[in-house]
């Protein structure tokens, strides 16, 4: 017969469990109710929510019909998609009412999780600790403050419902509580894809703290037990992917992914470091069961994110930890508890560990929550921990943008295109026009040597690159900065960018009349720019008359032309 703690009840009990439920809405709310006068997110929050005109309508006839056949954002969550159209009923596109759904979900999913632990472990203050840690663990921001982040928070209530219908069966097998189970996990899988892994996870549950597989007969027969629940997962799996074949929508990234530049010798030790991690886990099975479910809990549930089958462009993501966490936090709190049974001290160290951790938790979790009060304050910070940032920069400059920040949008909208240009050259490194692109943008972003050092590149690799010849001598011959130009240089770039075929180009006159002016020869700056004029006149080009004529004018006075110090 399984070994499964029988259900607390005394008084004792039920105060102390109202009390930590109490105390996890408490600290969830200090944590995340500033989330309420946070606004709408740039990235995902518009197709998920604010621009999707599905969504965005309420609850409809046509929008029900269209949650179950179709795709949501590139994925098939239909509940997490009602969850959506019901916040827009009621709240319209007021942000605090969707952020406020996400808190009240993850505060019900921290309180289903301890009931649930406390169900099946008996262990009360362990179960309180885990459920703590996982209610703010910094971690935690992520799923809980991005409205888009719905399906985290969502799948999560029905994990821990899962769990618990789980334990209600165990205790006392029956058809209709086996059914039970079976909504809960089909509303899980119904909420998010990667809830295809959780079947898995009540096969360790089996193991411990259940204690249901005694022998080969009892494993074999805890396997068929799931069976249709596996079916349900791969159904459900098979679902997701039809759905982005047929849309074939770009899926989403947060961190830089680093493509093929990862260092094979940290890739190794990462490897080596979990198959010695699993190696333990195994060999402690017997004496410290806990260690092993935690170890693969983590695992089971990862295993759908790893990068192995990619979800997404993203190299990671902190909401990717949502429930693997809960694995890891669970193996640390019983270790503690029971590697430390001998000791003198035992309670007041184990407190004083708990407080610490609690505490720093909170507070880390409540200022990465900050991040999250609108586009702008995110991406920044977004950037700050990841420089070359495509995606932040990218979302930065729309952000700045919609709020007039023309100047500061610009500069970070280069720097979405420099950070892309660096990323092509990892891969095509001897892309000429691409080093050239890479000078361009980064001169206009004000790095004026990194650009030259661009260009120079360019010409190394194909001295006959009239656009680099060009754009070289433009920025010797012009650029405020003394220690930057060089005349002599500058006119040799250009006269022969003028020999180059398609060189002879009022663009390309026009810089090695500038060259010649900064050289000193202000006669052929004259007679070249005329004949700068002269074509672009023929051409037709009216944007460069009036500027060449201006620059003419100088030359006549003896006076260089000078470029604008970059913003």
């Amino acid at each position: 017969m399984p070994t499964v703690p029988a259900q607390a009840s005394s008084r004792d009990d039920r105060r102390f469990t109202i009390a930590v439920c109490i105390f996890l809405t408490a600290i969830i709310w200090l944590v995340f109710g500033q989330t309420l006068s946070h606004d709408f997110i740039n990235f995902d929050d518009d197709r998920y929510v604010y621009e999707n005109s599905e969504v965005s309508r309420g609850l409809t006839l046509d929008g029900l019909k269209w949650v179950v056949t179709h795709s949501h954002a590139s994925l098939w969550h239909p509940l997490t998609t009602l969850s959506h159209m019901a916040d827009c009923q009621i709240y319209g596109l007021r942000p605090a009412g969707h952020h406020s759904t996400n808190v009240v979900l993850h505060n019900l999913g921290a309180i289903l999780l301890f009931l649930v632990f406390r169900g099946m472990t008996g262990c009360l203050w362990q179960s309180a600790f885990v459920a703590t840690i996982f209610a703010i663990h910094p971690m935690r921001v992520e799923s809980v403050a991005w409205i888009a982040e719905r399906k985290d928070v969502l799948s999560g209530v029905f994990f821990m419902l899962t769990l618990g219908a789980y334990l209600r069966y165990v205790r006392a097998p029956g058809i209709s509580r086996y059914l039970t189970l079976t909504i809960f996990l089909a509303c899980g899988l119904m909420s998010k894809a990667t809830f295809v892994t959780v079947p898995l996870v009540l096969l360790l549950l089996d193991y411990w703290p259940l204690q249901r597989a005694n022998d080969f007969r009892g494993s074999r027969r805890l396997l068929m037990e799931k069976i249709p629940l596996l079916a349900l997962s791969a159904a459900a799996s098979v679902a997701t992917v039809f759905a982005q074949t047929v849309t074939m929508a770009s899926l989403e990234q947060l961190y830089p992914h680093p493509h093929d530049q990862l260092n094979i010798w940290v890739v190794l030790a990462c490897v080596a470091l979990i198959v010695v991690l699993t190696l333990l886990a195994i060999f402690f099975r017997q004496k410290r069961p806990y260690v092993f479910v935690g170890w693969f809990w983590y695992l089971i549930l990862l295993a759908p994110v790893l990068g192995i089958v990619q979800v997404g462009l993203q190299a990671r993501a902190d909401r990717f930890t949502y429930l693997p966490h809960i694995g890891i936090t669970m193996l640390v709190t019983w270790a503690c508890a029971d590697l430390t049974q001998q000791w003198r001290h035992r309670r007041i160290v184990l407190i004083s560990m708990a407080t610490f951790t609690l505490a720093a938790s909170t507070v880390v979790a409540y200022q990465q929550t900050t991040f999250w009060r609108n586009s702008i304050s995110l991406w920044e910070h977004a950037l700050a921990v990841t420089p070359d940032n495509q995606t932040a920069h990218q979302n930065l400059a729309a952000a700045l943008w919609s709020k007039g920040r023309t100047a500061e949008a610009n500069k970070h909208s280069r720097a979405a295109a420099i950070a892309h240009a660096r990323t092509t050259l990892k891969d095509y490194p001897f892309d000429v026009a691409t080093h050239n692109d890479l000078g361009v943008l980064l001169v206009q972003n004000g790095d004026v040597r990194a650009g030259i050092e661009q260009w120079e590149i360019s010409l190394q690799l194909n001295p006959d690159d009239g656009n680099a010849l060009n754009n070289l001598a433009w920025v010797l011959a012009t650029y405020p900065a003394d220690t930057i130009r060089d005349g002599k240089r500058a006119v040799e770039l250009a006269a022969k960018a003028t020999t180059v075929p398609g060189g002879a180009v009022p663009i390309v006159l026009r810089t090695l009349a500038a060259a010649y002016a900064e050289a000193g020869d202000f006669s052929k700056a004259i007679q070249t720019g005329g004949r700068a004029l002269d074509l672009a006149t023929a051409q037709n080009n009216t944007s460069l008359l009036s500027t060449v004529r201006h620059e003419i004018e100088l030359y006549q006075a003896h006076t260089p032309y000078r470029e604008s110090p970059p913003p």
